[in-house]
């Protein structure tokens, strides 16, 4: 039975962009957590998609189906979003939809399977009604639960979506927020991309410079693949 410290340590670590320490604590007996860690190093690094997949099934085997669709869903999205060429294929493997869906079903993951479904409608199936229904979907489970990291990807979309509408003063207050609750939880990575996204949207100037700046360091030194690329290009997915 994985002790609470352990796995406390290793969900802090992961957090904070630690994926490979993390990993050398993360208890033996802890399938989930192992494979929610490796899934979290993919999606940052684009490395391990091997290793990645083949922890979701010890996972599945272990007991926790749910969450195993869940990170087929995120794994299959991802590999769709990038092109081939950049370190992934573009086979996902399994249908995300299908994933995420059967995540859904699962009262403990609804919120974050919902958002994912999300995503998946607004970037891979051009579908911005449906995508902003299940944002609003997930956001109301954030505020339910005080899931705070979740509440600042639904944030962060929404807050696009308003840009897109021409919205730009909730749109950029928005994106502060997620900003703003990526850092009370201490989620390095996704703080460095809320950075990058703020900055995106803002006037030379030096906040934006400030913005930049400091995503460009977390992303160097946590080795954040996309989100350098992005940097670099100027843009993000």
């Amino acid at each position: 039975m994985p002790s609470p410290a352990d796995l406390a340590v290793a969900r802090h670590l992961r957090r904070a962009g630690q994926w490979d320490l993390a990993l050398s604590v993360v208890p033996a007996d802890a399938a989930n957590l192992r494979a929610e860690i490796l899934v979290d190093r993919y999606l940052w690094q684009l490395l391990g998609c091997a290793e990645a997949e083949a922890a979701i099934e010890a996972a599945a085997h272990a007991g926790y189906a749910s969450l195993a669709a869940l990170l087929r869903g995120q794994l299959g999205y991802w590999k769709l979003l990038f092109p081939a060429g950049a370190g992934v294929t573009t086979d996902p493997g399994t249908d995300p939809a299908t994933d995420l869906a059967r995540a859904a079903r699962d009262p403990r993951l609804y919120g974050w399977a919902t958002f994912w479904l999300g995503v998946l409608a607004d970037n891979i199936d051009g579908d911005r009604e449906t995508a902003a229904e299940r944002y609003a979907r997930a956001h109301a489970v954030a505020r339910a639960e005080n899931d705070r990291l979740l509440a600042s990807y639904t944030a962060r979309h929404q807050g696009a979506h308003l840009l897109q509408d021409r919205d730009r003063e909730t749109g950029i207050a928005l994106l502060r927020r997620s900003l703003y609750l990526r850092a009370s939880i201490g989620a390095l990575p996704q703080v460095a991309a809320a950075q990058q996204t703020l900055a995106g949207e803002l006037a030379a100037g030096p906040e934006r410079e400030a913005l930049l700046e400091a995503a460009r360091a977390t992303a160097r030194d946590l080795r954040l693949t996309w989100l350098e690329r992005a940097l670099s290009a100027g843009s993000s997915p």
